[in-house]
């Protein structure tokens, strides 16, 4: 079919038009204000994109029309509709539908979903796991709302490995269930002779009756503006993380036991034979669970639970029921990436694959874009990139650097309040808090309507504010010396700002 994608530069949106693109089928889209590394993605894929959502986009007479939920029936002060393109497909009956509903019936249906959901690391833990699968030789299907540097893409279909008639493993792979590799013409350890899947589940390589895998990014914001239910409800996963669960997302959640509910019902869409992976330092997620659940629970991160990591973040242990079973050695840094490992090396235990497994592989785990990417240095200055915006984010996202570069040199924070939540306002009086580990923070005001000086106070002349992008980059600038780390940190394109300062360090 020919579908056409309103608002398709989202994360979200631009991996469901790479999917829809390998399966086949013919994708258009339209957004406004596109910036990599989306943007670069669906030029990539030669996907059309059209700038804005003009109602004479009607013309192309697509099978469907896949709504985002950026796009609302709001008006403009002049009494004009914001998406008119959106009130033309009302006006003319044309069909249409959500991104998280096309995506369950054309792509999901199936498949053994593994969805990771939480306030925060959702990106990194869909990674993880997407990359440990891949590793273990279940090519999984995937749409992560960033870009995983191991794969190059945000979003593709997989599908089974192909299975010799005579039940041995695919030549020159591995049995996740076993650690070990396979030879050409060996059965597969740990697999009944008679070919049927392992005691409990299902052999994802097969494709049997829980399906080939496909891990997914589970958001809990809403789903467009005619389905106000959280995306994650779509998507009837067998495997579920919990990563975390704070308050976020004040533009449409008014406190944290309207998002508790919305987890709930993600947990009541998990069947018997499914598994939950839950934090066990969240006591929201305690209350989550308390709410009802009817899956298997395994824990992580807490002194008493089913999955703990000893050792710093770099290089720890993976201790299961108090039994050594793997060492994750890597390049990532932060207590918050610790617990991300735990969550997938237990997600990923539930379709097969052994901790020893998972935890190898993710020795050779790249991160994703945007999460502390190092974007360039000049005279000693390192200028990173990070997608973190909400408070504990950006906290959990300083600690990290400072693990990783210890006391050598100054941390400069540079920031943007530009998620609907931030844009309140709603938790401005955290960002103090949350920027105690800089040693200097820097934060773009244009277009807020609340005083970002003033909940800075705080933190004295550690604290600059610029309300014009061009007078931060020289605030930042007039600041730097040889040694500094400027971790840059927003959800959005933030004006370039890190080619800016790299172009600026070079002419000082």
């Amino acid at each position: 079919m020919h579908i056409h994608i309103l608002g398709i530069c989202g994360t979200f949106m631009g991996g469901l038009a790479a999917l829809a693109r390998e399966a086949g089928h013919t994708v258009t889209g339209c957004d406004a204000g596109v910036y990599p590394p989306m943007s670069d993605q669906l030029r990539a894929l030669g996907i059309e994109l059209i700038e804005g959502f003009d109602a004479d986009q009607m013309a192309l007479r697509p099978d469907m029309f896949v709504i985002g939920n950026v796009v609302s029936r709001s008006r403009r002060a002049d009494g004009k509709p914001k998406f008119p393109l959106m009130e033309a497909i009302l006006d003319a009956g044309a069909p249409y539908t959500s991104g998280p509903q096309w995506l369950s019936a054309q792509v999901l249906q199936g498949r053994h979903v593994l969805a990771v959901a939480g306030t925060h690391g959702k990106t990194t833990t869909t990674s993880m796991l997407a990359w440990i699968l891949e590793e273990a030789g279940l090519h999984p299907g995937f749409l992560v709302g960033g870009v995983p540097l191991n794969f190059g893409v945000s979003a593709r279909l997989g599908g089974p490995q192909a299975r010799p008639q005579d039940g041995s493993a695919p030549s020159g792979g591995s049995d996740p269930r076993s650690g070990g590799a396979w030879g050409p013409g060996e059965p597969a350890p740990g697999r009944p002779q008679d070919g049927s899947a392992p005691s409990g589940g299902s052999d994802p390589r097969s494709g049997g009756a829980w399906g080939p895998a496909f891990v997914i990014e589970a958001d809990e914001y809403d789903t467009a503006f005619f389905d106000k239910r959280s995306k994650f409800v779509h998507y009837r996963p067998r495997t579920t993380i919990l990563n975390n669960l704070e308050f976020d997302h004040a533009d449409i959640f008014p406190d944290l036991a309207a998002i508790e509910r919305q987890f709930h019902h993600l947990l009541r869409t998990v069947p018997s034979t499914g598994r939950i992976v839950v934090n066990g330092l969240e006591e929201s997620l305690a209350r989550v669970l308390s709410q009802g659940c009817w899956s298997e629970v395994r824990s992580f991160g807490a002194a008493v639970s089913d999955f703990q990591a000893h050792g710093e973040p770099g290089r720890f242990d993976v201790v299961r029921h108090g039994d050594h079973v793997g060492t994750v050695a890597w390049q990532l840094g932060g207590v918050h990436n610790q617990l991300n490992a735990l969550a997938a090396i237990a997600a990923a235990e539930h379709v097969g694959v052994p901790p020893a497994v998972a935890a190898n592989a993710l020795g050779r785990f790249q991160n994703v874009r945007r999460r502390m990417e190092v974007r360039g240095t000049v005279r000693g200055i390192t200028v990173y990139d990070d997608f973190a915006h909400h408070p504990t984010a950006i906290r959990t996202t300083v600690d990290g650097l400072r693990r990783q570069i210890g006391s050598q040199g100054r941390i400069l924070a540079i920031f943007e309040p530009r998620s609907n939540t931030m844009k309140l306002g709603t938790m401005k009086s955290q960002l103090p808090w949350s920027l105690e580990g800089a040693d200097l923070a820097f934060c773009h005001s244009g277009g807020l309507d609340w005083d970002a000086r003033a909940a800075l106070v705080p933190m004295g002349d550690r604290a600059h504010v610029a309300d014009d992008l061009n007078r931060l980059v020289a605030e930042i600038t007039r600041c730097a010396r040889p040694g500094d780390h400027l971790l840059c940190m927003s959800n959005g394109g933030f004006g370039s700002i890190h080619d800016r300062l790299l172009k600026a360090l070079q002419i000082q």
